[in-house]
């Protein structure tokens, strides 16, 4: 066998061989969390773990409920808000706008894409925080600090935005432009065109984008733990505070390690946090696979 051959087998090992790591990879975290978790789900049954709000690890109480449930309004006010806006702002920049504006966007997100998330948090603190506190939640008739859960639904939207769009301009650029030519000249209106012809071509890479983007700003821990509140509650409305689960493990990993099983609860927490990044990028997967059979 020659050289060239030789070398060819060797680099299609080693691409296998990365492959098959990276694919390894969620399930090493994954297996690992729950070894971790092991002391604290042989002393406690799961049900009571996930059902009750009680949250005092010097007593002994380890209720999960009220972070997993600051964690879902979190996201899903985060998904609300950012998944209309970039889909809004594609189309534009895309289909609308001169190409100098295209070249400012791309600017604009690379700006947004390296700020660090602290600062995210610091603008949240100086502007949403008064924001909600003076002027939006006495609008609707509430009273709030400002350190709710709109708040950190707010700055994780704005931090999703940047990997959202990008993504979503990109899947726009792919698009061949014989179909849209297609559609004009058989007389259909340039929005019936986008609404009908490139939003359906699109439609996957969309859904994947807003997953992806989402799921990316939900490790962006410290901007939302300064805006959020941190009150282990079970939030009745948005000008609450509530208290996700990357705050919890952030705030206080590291802290009272002498409690037991107090380690084991905060990587029962990640595990969760975990699962919920799991069940929410397979939702995903599985509406672009809905989609792909109509």
């Amino acid at each position: 066998m020659n050289r060239e051959k030789w070398i060819e087998i060797l680099s299609e090992k080693w691409m296998l061989l990365a492959t098959l790591l990276m694919c390894m990879l969620p399930l090493s975290m994954g297996i690992g969390l729950l070894i971790e978790s092991m002391p604290l789900l042989q002393q406690y049954r799961l049900g009571s773990l996930i059902r009750n709000s009680a949250w005092s690890p010097a007593e002994g109480k380890f209720g999960m409920i009220s972070f997993i449930v600051g964690t879902l309004w979190v996201t899903g006010l985060s998904l609300c808000m950012a998944a209309p806006v970039s889909l809004l702002v594609s189309i534009y920049v895309t289909q609308y706008a001169k190409p100098w504006l295209m070249r400012t966007i791309h600017i604009v997100m690379d700006i947004l894409a390296g700020i660090p998330s602290v600062v995210y948090g610091v603008w949240g603190v100086l502007v949403i925080v008064p924001w909600i506190s003076q002027k939006l939640a006495p609008t609707f008739g509430y009273s709030s600090s400002g350190y709710c859960i709109l708040s950190g639904g707010l700055v994780l939207a704005v931090m999703s935005i940047p990997y959202i769009l990008h993504l979503q301009i990109e899947i726009f650029r792919t698009i061949p432009i014989e179909l849209k030519e297609v559609s004009l000249s058989l007389g259909a209106t340039y929005w019936e065109t986008i609404k009908h012809v490139l939003l359906r071509q699109a439609r996957r890479g969309i859904i994947a984008s807003v997953g992806l983007g989402i799921s990316k700003a939900l490790g962006e821990t410290i901007a939302v733990l300064m805006v959020v509140g941190n009150v282990p509650q079970i939030p009745e409305n948005i000008f609450q505070a509530g208290y996700p689960l990357p705050a919890l493990i952030a705030n206080n990993y590291g802290e009272m390690m002498s409690v037991p099983h107090y380690l084991s609860a905060l990587m029962f927490a990640s595990l969760i946090l975990f699962l919920i990044i799991c069940l929410f990028n397979s939702v995903s997967h599985w509406i672009i696979y809905k989609i792909n059979r109509i």
